[in-house]
């Protein structure tokens, strides 16, 4: 676990399965009422066109019901990416310190063969 705790530390597992959760949800209801005729569905086209209806319904839903999940989520990726940065940063400059130190010594060795 990390220091963000239980309720952080999968937030993007969590956030997508949710979301798929209700994808499946939509799914299971537009393949219900096209299986009672309540929507017409005629052959492979109908079965892609209830997928299709299944994606843009859930959709909004997503977007409504889950934007508690989304924020935990975006400040999880977004602490792990500027902790990359920080760590990227210290790393460059601890190798930029180490060729100034070369470059130094370098110049000073040529200095005093002069």
């Amino acid at each position: 676990m990390t220091s963000n705790g239980p309720e952080k530390s999968h937030a993007t597992l969590r956030y997508t399965s949710l979301r798929v959760s209700i994808f499946l949800g939509c799914l299971l209801v537009a393949l219900l009422l096209g299986h009672f005729q309540i929507i017409p569905v005629n052959g492979e086209a109908g079965v892609i066109f209830l997928f299709l209806l299944a994606a843009v319904a859930s959709a909004p839903l997503s977007y409504a019901l889950l934007s508690k999940q989304r924020d935990q989520m975006s400040a999880q990726i977004s602490g792990k990416v500027s902790g990359m940065r920080s760590r990227t940063a210290e790393r460059i400059a601890t190798q930029n310190a180490e060729e100034d130190a070369a470059d130094d010594a370098a110049r000073a060795a040529a200095a005093g063969q002069s």
